[in-house]
């Protein structure tokens, strides 16, 4: 493969039209950062992820990388389905088995099983309050009345990699009703520096709808998210709305139609959270 090549994969999908797709270069070793933003944006994917050679001593030699993330519009620190999508891309070249990627976000290894269903393991998380001043400008963005939320699930800011600003939606109608102001939302979400809105809908104890609008990528929706998905599972043990070891099921993508599936893990006595999902090449 050649510097600078792209592969085209959707992620969280087995299904080349569900799922979130990302472009994967797997030698970005000649490419500067205004080179990779270019190949992102002319993708127009949600992120594309670029693969060069890891730190010294990270792991076995071509099974560790160095990994960054470019939107159409920026960097992010980490992205979850772009990592399982170039996870997916080397198994299929380099056999399944373990791999680690050194992020921005951090060091995060991902198993590939023989079936090539990628599980990412993230940084470790943190979860924040929100001012209400926040709050507000996000519900007014969205065009949501207070009174749709959840009462039980309180705004939160979550960090599994990026920032993710967490609403939960009282209702599947409220969730399936997205129509934002893009700007507004956007310029909210820098000044906080969040990556994304994470709408959730809690369907019964351990699946979820979720949705992720991503101006600041310069992209209306994400279909399916995985570093959201991670922060998501965070924030759930940490408010105590799930129980401290859980396996999760989260359904995004559908109301695009993309529908993506994305399975979360949470450990007892380990606060990181596993994200597992399919990954499959886009012809």
């Amino acid at each position: 493969m050649n510097n600078g090549d792209v592969l085209r994969y959707t992620a969280f999908s087995s299904d080349p039209s569900g799922g979130n797709p990302a472009g994967v270069v797997l030698d970005a070793s000649t490419l500067d950062d205004a080179a990779r933003l270019a190949i992102a944006a002319g993708l127009g994917y949600s992120e594309t992820a670029f693969l060069t050679a890891p730190p010294e001593g990270l792991g076995e030699p071509g099974r560790a990388f160095t990994l960054r993330f470019f939107s159409p519009l920026a960097e992010v620190s980490f992205c979850g389905h772009a990592t399982v999508a170039t996870a997916v891309a080397l198994a299929e070249r380099r056999g399944p088995g373990e791999f680690v990627f050194a992020t921005p976000a951090g060091v995060v290894p991902v198993e590939v099983d023989e079936k090539l269903r990628a599980t990412l393991t993230s940084v470790e998380p943190q979860v924040e309050e929100v001012p209400e001043a926040v709050v507000e400008e996000a519900l007014s963005a969205l065009d949501w009345p207070a009174a749709d939320l959840d009462p039980a699930f309180a705004p939160r800011i979550a960090y599994a990699g990026a920032r993710h600003l967490i609403l939960a939606a009282g209702t599947r109608e409220r969730l399936a009703d997205l129509s934002y102001d893009f700007d507004r939302l956007a310029a909210l979400m820098r000044a906080h520096d969040l990556t994304t809105v994470q709408l959730v809908w809690r369907e019964s104890e351990d699946v979820f709808h979720v949705r992720d609008p991503f101006p600041v990528g310069g992209v209306v929706e994400d279909p399916a998210t995985g570093a959201a998905a991670a922060a998501l599972g965070a924030y759930l043990r940490e408010l105590g709305l799930v129980a401290p070891a859980a396996h999760l099921t989260l359904h995004q993508g559908t109301d695009m139609g993309r529908p993506g599936l994305l399975e979360v893990e949470l450990r007892e006595g380990d606060r990181r959270v596993r994200v597992t999902g399919a990954a499959t090449q886009i012809a």
